[in-house]
């Protein structure tokens, strides 16, 4: 399995994404690596090129380049030759760390769309109240306006990913919408229930509230995809408020708040790792012709590794080939 990958992107890049992809090709000796970036940066750090095959690339995407501007005239840069090298074979998955509109402008406009999928979605997985159990979200922002066919496509994408990458036999699809009830939410939404409803392909299970996105009652939840990112940065933001104001507020008590503080920090540890981007791996761009997979820009070495195992296990399941494989025989518009 080879997997091309873009070193340069990233906030800590290429630090953390060269000792990151060595570390897992220490670990699992079927991994091959293309690595794309500049050879002067890198080599501090490239120590040891053991199935790690390095191509110059000239430029670099950054986060204030306009996504799809840059990989048109960018040609030369880390992560289009990346994409690249996944469109002619030489890969199997793309991987980075860097601008998320422009990857995915380069998994839809250079890899491609897989046929049958009218827009792919980005989709990140997320912890829950229960250790050990996470959701996958889709769409959280690769697009701005949505179709209901286009919802029940990514419906069938993430079942399919939750079953074999998560494991989970009969994953629970549920709706993001403003109330539980089936005749909740605009005609969108209306429509998208009872597409996903009549689809004897899922485990629909119904609608579900923002409120409760990470209690743990749904293993798939589909949005459209102007709202899934306003949630996710809702969530995102609101979890890291609290734990910064616990943190503060024990810090800046006391002896003894913070005598109780030292005796609870393992339990605010533990908290603190169920949200960490280390874990959970990274945000697939689900639709297109090969696994295109974005990791949080500030992510360490450890999110390098754990989205290194999402991709490899993808590969490993043909979770892609499974998608075409299903709409070769559905027609969903």
């Amino acid at each position: 399995m080879k997997i091309a990958v873009d070193a340069m992107g990233g906030d800590h890049a290429p630090k953390v994404v060269v000792e990151g992809v060595m570390k897992a090709r220490d670990q699992w000796p079927d991994l091959e690596f293309m690595m794309f970036g500049d050879r002067e940066k890198v080599a501090p750090y490239l120590t040891d090129e053991t199935r790690i095959e390095f191509i110059q690339a000239n430029s670099v995407i950054t986060n204030e380049d306009e996504p799809v501007k840059a990989v048109r005239q960018k040609k030369d840069s880390s992560m289009v030759m990346a994409a690249q090298a996944v469109k002619a074979g030489q890969a199997e998955a793309l991987f980075s760390l860097g601008n998320t509109g422009a990857l995915l402008a380069t998994g839809i406009f250079v890899i491609g769309r897989i046929k049958g999928i009218e827009r792919p979605a980005l989709m990140p997985t997320l912890p829950t109240v229960n250790a050990g159990r996470v959701v996958n979200l889709l769409d959280c922002g690769a697009n701005a306006e949505s179709k209901a066919s286009y919802l029940e496509q990514w419906a069938i994408m993430g079942s399919i990913y939750a079953r074999d990458i998560r494991q989970i036999a009969s994953p629970r699809v549920a709706l993001l919408n403003n109330g539980t009830e089936f005749d909740k939410g605009d005609p969108l939404h209306q429509e998208v229930y009872q597409r996903l409803q009549n689809n004897p392909a899922l485990n629909f299970i119904g609608n579900i509230e923002a409120g409760n996105l990470l209690q743990d009652q749904a293993d798939v939840i589909v949005s459209d995809g102007f709202t899934g990112n306003a949630v996710l940065k809702a969530t995102e933001g609101m979890a890291s408020l609290l734990l910064n104001l616990i943190k503060s507020t024990l810090l800046s008590g006391g002896f003894s708040v913070k005598l109780g503080a030292a005796m609870i920090k393992p339990a605010l540890g533990e908290i603190k790792g169920r949200f960490s981007t280390s874990d959970n791996g990274g945000a697939v761009l689900l639709g297109v012709n090969a696994p295109v997979i974005k990791t949080h820009g500030g992510s360490d070495e450890d999110a390098v590794i754990s989205t290194i195992v999402q991709i490899r296990e993808m590969l490993a399941k043909q979770t892609i080939p499974q998608v075409i494989d299903y709409l070769k025989t559905h027609d969903i518009k």
